[in-house]
């Protein structure tokens, strides 16, 4: 678990906290998984409850993380996952075991590495990037998007996509839907006489449906709530549309299954696999359970003829897929390592802005207090040659209060030379003193 609980002053206000295939196994992270319908209402429940400034939600079958700028730094790592483990009724012991935090540069650093595929159980995988932006928009939506999220996200998907273009990492790419397809091929020795049952139509199954027609499958059925994108994905794959509820119908004659919907409770049980198993004499099923929360009953995988595999369950091919690409790894690190650099860089510059600001502002307030005075005095018939002379001192004191009172203290202090040489330059004053008088005169 990793935890950066102080963060610098100087560093940037963001927090990033959340679980993944490497901290937590599939049975915790589907229960931290959240629901799509209720996003917006998840977001907004984390902002007022912690309390956040902005927040954004990413939740995929390999992850759940939550990126956001806290009201007050303190406690907010704490306050966030109290929230977290109570919007899903979970006892917070069991989430901190597998909960990592980044806080600053380094969160944004892990953003950027996320969205670029690094961070991935497959390495380079093309998807992510995407379902990072629909959390983008999600948290647009729901109007829990600020200017500093704002700039981090725009940065991260800027690099993620140099990344893409500039390295060899999204070459030859290898998705959750392609590792799928590959242990079908070393199941099936001609995967030309075998029919595939899909469920879902999303991004994820459109991938499968498209690698397995590479691959010379056999027959394609796309299963989905709605008829309409079935028909859609089949017409594009030369399959055949049906809706979930014919799915008990058709598994008997389904050689590979392989499921991603966004679906919060199982689509596919125990009793209908054993039926279908009945009707095919026994003959084996292949199953891919791709989805988080899982659409396929994890009691399944105790009948005899059924091979049923999670996301969890591709770390053979992740691992030849790591091996490949760890040079286009190695070079994508570097970019990211350049575009928090420039996020950082572009921070710091909006934090000066910000501070000339405040500080002009204040200004402007004594010039107007000054000269409201002179006024009055004018209006008084008072010497005109006095109030401007007056208004001159006054203004003048005034102005000069704040940064005397602190080049005062600063002389009391541990790191005084430091301390007063900033100011010399700040102020573009050439300061004699002899050793013994550490205050400018």
């Amino acid at each position: 678990m990793v935890d950066q609980s102080a963060l610098p002053a100087s560093d940037l206000a963001l927090l990033a906290l959340g679980i993944n295939h490497t901290t937590a196994d599939i049975t915790l992270r589907e229960r931290v998984a959240f629901n799509p319908a209720r996003f917006g209402e998840a977001l907004e429940s984390a902002r007022d409850s912690v309390p956040l400034r902005e927040v954004a939600i990413l939740s995929t079958c390999n992850r759940t993380e939550l990126y956001c700028v806290p009201e007050s730094l303190p406690g907010a790592r704490q306050r966030l996952l109290a929230w977290l483990a109570d919007y899903h009724h979970l006892p917070q012991k069991q989430l901190t075991r597998s909960l990592y935090t980044h806080w600053g540069a380094k969160a944004a650093r892990h953003m950027m590495r996320v969205a670029a595929g690094l961070d991935s159980m497959i390495l380079g995988e093309p998807q992510i990037l995407g379902q990072m932006k629909e959390a983008y928009a999600q948290a647009k939506a729901a109007d829990t998007l600020g200017r500093r999220l704002n700039q981090v996200f725009q940065r991260t998907f800027a690099v993620a996509k140099k990344v893409r273009t500039d390295t060899g990492i999204g070459q030859q790419s290898i998705s959750v839907a392609y590792a799928s397809v590959q242990l079908a091929r070393r199941i099936f020795t001609d995967l030309g006489r075998s029919h595939a049952l899909l469920i879902g139509a999303g991004e994820t199954i459109e991938l499968v449906a498209r690698h397995l027609r590479e691959q010379g499958i056999g027959s394609i059925q796309v299963a989905n709530r709605t008829l309409e994108r079935a028909e859609q994905l089949a017409r594009e794959v030369g399959g055949t549309p049906i809706l979930l509820s014919e799915i008990p119908q058709q598994l008997p004659q389904a050689d590979l299954v392989i499921s991603s919907t966004a679906s919060p409770l199982p689509i596919l049980g125990k009793g209908a696999v054993e039926r279908a198993l009945k009707a095919r004499r026994h003959r084996p099923i292949f199953m891919v359970d791709l989805a988080v929360p899982r659409d396929i009953e994890a009691e399944v995988a105790e009948l005899a003829d059924v091979y049923l595999y999670t996301v969890d369950d591709l770390q053979e091919v992740v691992r030849e897929n790591l091996r490949s690409r760890q040079g286009a790894a190695d070079e994508a690190e570097r970019l990211i390592t350049l575009g928090v650099e420039e996020l950082m860089r572009e921070e710091r510059a909006h934090d000066a802005i910000e501070l000339v600001k405040r500080y002009r502002g204040r200004a402007e307030q004594l010039q107007q207090a000054e000269l409201e005075k002179a006024r009055r005095l004018l209006a008084q018939g008072q010497d005109p040659q006095q109030v401007i002379e007056r208004l001159a001192h006054g203004l003048t004191n005034k102005l000069l209060h704040g940064p005397t009172v602190q080049i005062k203290a600063a002389s009391e202090l541990d790191d005084r030379e430091q301390r007063l040489a900033i100011y010399r330059d700040l102020f573009s004053l050439e300061c004699r003193r002899d050793h013994s008088d550490p205050t400018p005169r």
